[in-house]
């Protein structure tokens, strides 16, 4: 079938809207037909250049939401007119990481997703016969996809697709850090640095997990005011003197709980001084530049203090989408505040250029 998509051709270049080829779904696989997409700092930052392991010609996106249209031999868990969420990040249920329990990073297709193939090592996207790649095993930014049955989390259709697509990365990062990798528990201080899309579920997550005190900080204040809408119970200006605050605030030790979502290293160094001495834990959820490094002095952490990064925030796709999906359509999530910008597919370089401006938290683009 034909479809449109927006190509990166260059790096540096804005997206080239233009019809391409989608092949038929192969075993395991599924055709999904996008409703909406968030635009995610991840597509920016790999469309310019900066991500070393950035692969052109391909289709970027991957913060999708949409309906499977048909599924290939073997899908069990999918059907036509199933509600779904793209993931970046599969679940499989099955290799030695999903089987331990220890993680939600699956490791079953990581190998040709990362090159920018489905799992059988081709593209389902073509142009006059040559193939184009997959972007994060998703490609969101088109009309329809063609993804792995794994990747794909089947929600509630009673869940509004503009909405729901925010699940499939940043809303989903920030909850997740919170309420899987973290495990906040009821009663403690949090630190949540940043007021992005992942900050401000940071800040949700802790809400649901029955943080008494969530403190969120950083340096603009309308961020900081969707913060309060979040659960945030204290909004403070970002700053060098934040950690000596926080240590005066809580009696010389420390939030028990602190998050780190600008990948700033020197703002991942506050999360870390932060964080109370005895247990106190940093999640480090932003990306810091390739090369950049965290110096941490070694006292901070024979004092109790401890350090983990959380990718997609621990969330395990297929299982655990769906339930804060669920916890939206509930009330307990508000996403309407998140949604900045509503724009067209022919609109996606103007939804780089407001990222750039940091204008809103996120431009949605619906089909």
């Amino acid at each position: 079938m034909q479809i449109r998509a927006a190509v990166l051709e260059q790096f540096g270049e804005p997206l080239v809207i233009t019809d391409l080829d989608l092949a038929e779904p192969k075993a395991g696989e599924a055709l999904v037909r996008l409703v909406a997409c968030g635009v995610c700092h991840t597509d920016m930052y790999t469309a310019s250049g900066a991500d070393p392991s950035g692969y052109a010609p391909t289709v970027l996106g991957h913060e999708g939401a949409g309906v499977v249209e048909a599924v290939g031999p073997g899908v069990e868990s999918l059907a036509v007119g199933d509600h779904v969420v793209t993931l970046f990040s599969p679940q499989c249920r099955e290799c030695e990481h999903c089987l331990s329990g220890l993680t939600n990073i699956c490791i079953a297709i990581r190998e040709q997703q990362n090159k920018g193939y489905l799992p059988d090592g081709t593209t389902r996207l073509f142009r006059d016969g040559e193939p184009v790649r997959h972007f994060m095993g998703t490609s969101t930014f088109a009309e329809y996809t063609v993804m792995p049955e794994i990747a794909l989390a089947r929600v509630s259709k009673e869940a509004a697709l503009e909405a729901a697509c925010l699940f499939a990365c940043g809303l989903s990062t920030g909850l997740g850090a919170a309420m899987y990798r973290a495990e906040v528990r009821a009663g403690s201080t949090c630190v949540v640095f940043g007021a992005g899309m992942v900050g401000l579920g940071a800040v949700a997550g802790c809400r649901l997990q029955g943080a008494e005190r969530i403190i969120c900080v950083d340096l603009s204040g309308d961020r900081l005011e969707l913060a309060r809408g979040q659960g945030a119970t204290d909004l403070w200006q970002a700053g060098p003197e934040i950690v000596e605050r926080v240590q005066a605030e809580t009696r010389g030790f420390g939030a028990d709980y602190t998050f780190e979502a600008t990948g700033r290293v020197e703002v991942m160094r506050q999360a870390v001084e932060s964080a109370r001495m005895g247990w106190g834990l940093a999640t480090i959820v932003g990306v810091a530049g390739k090369g950049e490094q965290l110096e941490v002095i070694p006292r901070w952490l024979i004092q109790g203090r401890r350090i983990v990064g959380a990718s997609f925030g621990g969330v395990k796709g297929r299982d655990q989408v769906p339930e804060l999906v669920d916890r939206y359509l509930a009330g307990e999530i508000d996403v309407e505040p998140f949604i900045s910008h509503r724009l067209t597919l022919d609109q996606v370089n103007t939804a780089f250029e407001l990222m750039e401006a940091q204008d809103g938290i996120r431009s949605v683009i619906t089909f």
